[in-house]
């Protein structure tokens, strides 16, 4: 992935820059454990000076989002780490044994280190008690100023799992877990080391959803004609204050943008009067739809309009199901 840099740009660079990788980790162009490009590379890339990636760098991992390795570079932090196990392929018989060796091996593990076998037993009984728990419910938390961003979450999550799905401001998220730590704590990557924090004060798990590339949206911003008008419409206003950073960095001046929560309506008439092309998520479509047909007659023309279909990426919903044990073991179809 490529970064583009507006030097002459009044948004500094290091902004510019930071937000750009920060969506590239969100979006999993970058994944965990992936080595970030060099200071020297990001340099020879974007005409910065490596201080200002290096500052970038620093503020990306204080942000819990990377972690240095010394002598080795910048890599995306890897949050949980698990252990893969792929799933059975064919029959039962040709995973189990593999399974069997992990099991054996876990437990010389703990056995080695000094562990007696019961309380080998007492630590995995333990951890599995907690991951059933962790599948009680989910709590998707943001800070209050960005609750759109859980909303967003949480429309798309509520219909893929079969436990409840509550949205929850990260300033009350502390009061919630001391009611019942049952649960897992979901958020995008942009408030990952906020909410990791309190969830592992009450012991419970909190993981990170993977956001959409938004590939179709991002290449059609590339292909408009210099000028233009551009609308960007969002319940989140971290969404909007990203993508208009994202988007200067692509095209600079060359397009007009604007942006709008779809409940402030005289905001989003104007930007529905200026726009030539209308960016909208899909709670904010019906609002965009409304305001367009109520004052037709006060348009010169009428903005395109492109919904995003996706707020996720398209395997995280998959990947939470088996964090916090959701998914199903496949039957074995009689075969054994």
């Amino acid at each position: 992935m490529r970064f583009h840099i507006q030097q002459e740009s009044d948004i500094p660079a290091s902004t510019q820059l930071y937000n750009q990788i920060c969506f590239a980790i969100a979006a999993r162009h970058f994944p965990p454990g992936h080595r970030l490009p060099s200071t020297r590379q990001l340099a020879m890339q974007t005409g910065l000076h490596r201080n200002t990636i290096s500052k970038v760098y620093r503020q990306l991992e204080n942000d819990g989002v990377v972690e240095a390795m010394a002598g080795s570079g910048i890599y995306v932090r890897d949050q949980q780490k698990p252990r893969e196990l792929k799933a059975p392929a064919g029959p039962r018989g040709r995973i189990r044994p593999d399974i069997d060796q992990e099991v054996r091996r876990s437990i010389d593990g703990l056995l080695n280190a000094g562990c007696t076998l019961q309380q080998a037993r007492e630590l995995l009984t333990h951890e599995v008690d907690w991951r059933l728990r962790c599948g009680a419910r989910v709590l998707v938390s943001t800070p209050r100023e960005d609750i759109g961003a859980s909303m967003l979450i949480a429309e798309e999550l509520a219909p893929c799992l079969d436990v409840p799905v509550q949205v929850v401001p990260l300033e009350e998220l502390e009061a919630v877990l001391e009611s019942s730590n049952n649960g897992t704590v979901v958020t995008s990557r942009y408030f990952l080391q906020p909410v990791e924090e309190l969830a592992k004060t009450h012991g419970v798990r909190a993981v990170a959803v993977d956001l959409n590339d938004f590939r179709h949206e991002l290449n059609l911003l590339k292909e408009l004609k210099t000028g233009s008008c551009v609308g960007l419409v969002s319940i989140s206003p971290g969404i909007l204050r990203a993508a208009e950073v994202i988007l200067h960095s692509m095209r600079g001046q060359e397009l007009l943008v604007m942006t709008a929560s779809p409940d402030v309506g005289s905001r989003l008439l104007a930007l529905c009067r200026a726009a030539s092309h209308v960016l909208c998520d899909k709670p904010s479509l019906p609002l965009v739809e409304q305001t367009l047909r109520q004052n037709r007659s006060q348009l010169m023309r009428m903005p395109q309009v492109h919904c995003a279909q996706s707020y996720l990426g398209a395997s995280t919903i998959d990947m939470l199901r088996k964090e916090i044990g959701l998914t199903e073991t496949p039957t074995d179809n009689g075969i054994d």
